[in-house]
């Protein structure tokens, strides 16, 4: 199972440029699913109809922003029920049209059912106790969902914080919010590489902010089960369109290879 993720930074600066070469890199990279953020939708256009082309199950947030932006979940196959989680957790989250859209992905073989869920929290820099509440608010729903129809979990998205903040070590089972903990394995982390991961990055020619503070902020993250870690194995983890050929938004996007685990060896 082939998942690719990304903040596609809506239809921005030369969207007539940077069309092509995401709807080129998303056909080269050959994804099973797509989670994208800031894509737009409209009556009079579907952006990521446009790029991904036929052959898609898409589903989109309900309620998005004024100009149709939202999260977009794409799936080559069958999709069944389809949730959103409400991430209203303070009055600080009015006007950002944040949400975790869950989709039940049907996948073949041995992986099966898997719980596909787009998780686009507050973005602002000194909204942590709001990243926090979604991140529990998120994985809360999940839970009750796996409990009552067991399958995989995967989240990915853009989390806008790095792994050393409270959300993202809420995810990974190293920090527990009002009484509840989970844990998730995080797939750069997983993939041992040396690079730091870095997916929001000054340098970025699309880049409007010079120092932002956290870079390592676009994850893929497994669901834990009670021995040997992910559910489904993390067979790699790498950035995608991130040369200078490649870029298309002011996010670099991450795909990540699953598998079913390893059997299992004896106690």
């Amino acid at each position: 199972m082939r998942i690719v993720t990304l903040n596609t930074w809506g239809t921005r600066g030369d969207w007539a440029a940077r069309r092509p070469v995401l709807a080129r890199g998303l056909a080269e990279l050959a994804p099973d699913v797509v989670t994208l953020q800031e894509v737009i939708r409209t009556d009079a256009y579907d952006m990521a109809r446009d790029v991904l082309g036929d052959g898609w199950s898409i589903v989109h947030q309900r309620d998005r922003e004024p100009d149709g932006q939202g999260v977009t979940t794409a799936s080559r196959w069958p999709v069944g029920e389809v949730r959103e989680v409400d991430l209203a957790v303070t009055p600080r989250t009015a006007g950002f049209a944040s949400t975790t859209l869950v989709t039940e992905v049907l996948a073949p073989g041995p992986i099966g059912r898997v719980w596909l869920a787009n998780h686009l929290p507050d973005w602002q820099l000194d909204h942590e106790h709001e990243r926090v509440l979604q991140a529990r608010a998120a994985a809360a729903a999940l839970e009750a969902l796996v409990a009552s129809r067991p399958g995989h979990v995967v989240v990915a998205g853009d989390l806008d914080a790095d792994p050393s903040s409270d959300s993202v070590r809420f995810w990974t089972g190293r920090h527990v919010v009002d009484g509840l903990s989970v844990c998730y394995r995080d797939a750069w982390e997983s993939a041992s590489t040396s690079e730091d991961g870095g997916t929001f990055l000054p340098q970025n020619r699309y880049s409007a902010d010079w120092d932002w503070p956290f870079r390592r902020i676009d994850y893929v993250l497994v669901r834990c089960g009670e021995h040997g870690g992910s559910t489904l194995r993390i067979a790699a983890c790498r950035r995608a369109f991130d040369s200078p050929d490649t870029t298309v938004s002011d996010h670099h996007g991450l795909v990540v290879d699953l598998e079913p685990p390893p059997p299992k060896s004896s106690p």
